[in-house]
């Protein structure tokens, strides 16, 4: 039973949740979700134009050399159907509760401790944040150029960046616009390139992808991860989004809306990444682009379309995490919160990662990210389904002086084995931490008395 202070606690944040029967532009808080916004559809075409990272283009680059064409489309594929997976297991108590991420950390990190898988989410998204909005302007840059004259890319860094801000402090009811129009444009597009990729390299390609001995090995399974990995953030997070889409889907259609709205983006992405790079050694996405198409009209379509894919990722993928991130740690507005990730991102020197040999780096850098995510995630999911049994407190959670209150070791020693053991296991960091850090967290939840009053 709660406390009358822990139930003044819950009754003050949820009051901050709005009432009327269609949320405000902008209006966001970390109070349970009263107000859901998107039915089936809509959820699905927010992430499918939510997943149309030049990451992934990266990644396609980096698996050149060790997988052949067939198997690079499995890993890619495979990937997403774990993603999938994964996003609909941690998204749960998001969907049920309608609370964000931040507050479902409660339970297993702490009031206190949400800082670290907070802050382990959000260094990940500025950075990618400050990547594709580089890349954003570079193809409105390249657009000015070619039509204008006009080359600055610092100025339109700069541009589409404040663009950007301002578009995101709509929160989720101008999100949901902007990806539900975009997803058509978007999906156009992707078979647009795809084709023109074929069309200019396809000859050239098929005597090496094809009859290339590549690997199923550890090579194939890292593949999987690297595609994954990009992902990861956003498994651990989902709760921040699936606390928007509308009660009464079954864990089994979430999985398939989740892994659907994901693979054809990721597939396209990738294989334009891998096939192009494989054909002519060149990374950086606008030059690649610029090479393969010969029609200007067409070239500025498919530039746009880049540019336009970096905003609807960005919105939803690289602002809502650290925005919540930051209105729980500093108790600051989301419109303010919002603001603050957008100038952050400036400081990530995006130029530096979009250079010919940026492929290995971001490779590192997604291995790195995502051997202390995978462990949050083992945490999030063990304790959402087998300490909690899928029931939460919400008055607990919404309680800073509770039991919650203060740090539970238990995760944090957890998270530290699994990330050791996934730094060990780089190629397949995500996959390597969750045994060790799942079980890890069980056991000590189960049988360490310090740990005990986090059970309730």
């Amino acid at each position: 039973m709660s406390t009358p202070q822990a139930q003044t606690h819950f009754n003050a944040a949820y009051q901050e949740a709005p009432d009327s029967c269609s949320k405000a532009i902008g209006e966001e808080s970390l109070a349970p979700q009263k107000t859901r916004i998107m039915g089936r559809m809509s959820y699905l075409l927010a992430w499918f134009g939510g997943c149309v990272s030049i990451g992934t283009f990266t990644m396609g680059s980096s698996v050149v050399g060790t997988l052949n064409l067939l198997q690079a489309t499995l890993a890619i594929a495979i990937g997403c159907f774990i993603i999938g997976a994964a996003l609909a297991l941690n998204g749960a108590a998001g969907y049920k509760y309608g609370i964000p991420f931040m507050v479902q950390a409660r339970s297993a990190f702490g009031f206190s401790g949400t800082r670290l898988p907070g802050l382990v989410r959000a260094v990940p998204a500025i950075v990618w944040y400050g990547f594709q909005s580089w890349i954003g302007a570079g193809a409105l840059n390249m657009v000015s150029a070619t039509l204008f004259g006009f080359d600055n890319l610092v100025f339109f860094f700069v541009v589409f960046q404040l663009l950007q801000i301002a578009l995101s402090i709509t929160g989720f009811q101008g999100i949901k616009w902007l990806e539900n129009v975009g997803s058509a444009f978007i999906l156009a597009s992707l078979v647009y390139m795809f084709y023109s990729t074929v069309q200019r390299y396809g000859g050239a390609l098929s005597s090496n992808l094809l009859t290339m001995e590549g690997s199923w090995g550890l090579p194939f399974w890292g593949a999987t991860m690297l595609f994954l990995g990009i992902y990861s953030t956003m498994i651990l997070n989902v709760s921040d989004y699936a606390r928007e889409h509308k009660q009464g889907t079954g864990p089994g259609l979430l999985t398939t809306i989740y892994s659907m709205s994901i693979l054809p983006c990721t597939l396209f992405m990738g294989l334009i990444g891998y096939m192009v790079s494989e054909a002519t050694g060149i990374a950086d996405p606008i030059e690649v682009f610029a090479n393969a198409v010969d029609n200007t009209p067409l070239l500025m379509t498919t530039l746009m379309f880049i540019a336009f894919a970096q905003v609807t990722t960005n919105v939803l993928n690289n602002v809502v995490p650290p925005t919540y991130v930051l209105m729980d740690v500093f108790k600051l507005p989301f419109r303010k919160a919002t603001i603050i990730v957008g100038f952050l991102a400036f400081a990530t020197f995006p130029w530096e990662l979009v250079k010919d040999g940026s492929a290995a780096g971001l490779q590192i850098f997604v291995q790195t990210y995502s051997a202390f995510l995978g462990p949050i995630f083992a945490i999030l999911v063990v304790d959402y389904y087998l300490i909690r049994g899928r029931t939460l407190n919400l008055d607990h959670l919404y309680n800073p002086e509770g039991p919650y209150k203060g740090v539970n070791l238990a995760a944090l020693i957890a998270t530290a084995l699994g990330a050791i053991v996934a730094l060990s296991f780089s190629a397949v960091s995500w996959y390597a931490s969750l045994i060790p850090a799942g079980l890890s967290y069980y056991l000590l939840m189960k049988h360490w008395p310090a740990c005990q009053r986090f059970g309730n």
